[in-house]
């Protein structure tokens, strides 16, 4: 690992950050090596060093501009967990050091009714997220973790425990979170019953969740080969269904 410090402000204002990445440089493109920069970090920011990045089918969507709305080039990856190497001199969340992780979602206005709910996500101003979307602060595009570093506002970072396997760590960023997401919005607890249509990756991570929080788990899948798989996380159930 290189050297960590905080970053001063003089140092800050002095250079951009070189980083290096695979990105598409236009539609359907392969993903091809690619040195740009990163901004100067912020007085909030910490430089995140990326040990991994999940691939996620979103990825491929935005590479092929399935949904019209990429930007190029493009670095996709919102997977990441990573070490902070610096730290901007108003950070009082993270130090560094820390294993930290960043999903989707790196900023927003942090001021209409969504967000001081805590739904960021749901930015009446327009979140701002980890690749392709314009940076608030008028830095250009955002550039997610399919690279070698990343900066993020304090705010959007994650503490990872040292202890985890770091390469399993990072699809929880997206994969966990839809499947823990809505389980913990309905409050599942012991004695709730809970199906989970499908045990692909988001499937087997809501029922280890569902199981965990004590719930009496059903599987549903057309695919009889998962049904061992579904045995082996404890108190499951399968079920088949036509359709």
């Amino acid at each position: 690992m290189p050297e960590s410090k905080e970053l001063k402000v003089e140092e800050k204002t002095a250079f951009r950050i070189p980083a290096k990445a695979y990105a598409a440089m236009g539609v359907s493109e392969d993903l091809v090596p690619w040195d740009f920069t990163r901004r100067n970090p912020r007085p909030h920011d910490v430089l995140v060093e990326i040990k991994y990045s999940g691939i996620c089918h979103t990825d491929i969507h935005f590479i092929r501009n399935d949904l019209g709305m990429s930007t190029y080039p493009l670095v996709p990856g919102h997977e990441i967990v990573g070490v902070i190497t610096a730290v901007g001199e108003h950070v009082t969340k993270h130090k560094v050091g820390d294993i930290v992780g960043i999903g989707c979602l790196v900023d927003s206005c942090r001021e209409c009714e969504n967000c001081n709910n805590h739904l960021e996500q749901y930015c009446l101003n327009g979140a701002t997220y980890t690749y392709g979307s314009p940076d608030r602060h008028g830095d250009g595009t955002t550039y997610g973790g399919y690279s070698n570093q990343i900066v993020c506002d304090e705010e959007f970072v994650l503490k990872v425990d040292k202890k985890l396997p770091l390469e399993k760590v990072a699809p929880l960023l997206c994969a966990g979170i839809t499947t823990y997401s809505p389980l913990k919005k309905w409050n599942i607890k012991s004695g709730d019953k809970v199906a989970i249509l499908g045990l692909g990756g988001l499937g087997h991570m809501g029922v280890k969740f569902a199981v965990a929080m004590g719930a009496e788990v059903t599987v549903l899948s057309t695919s009889p080969s998962k049904e061992a798989d579904a045995k082996k996380i404890r108190r499951s159930q399968i079920c088949y269904y036509k359709g």
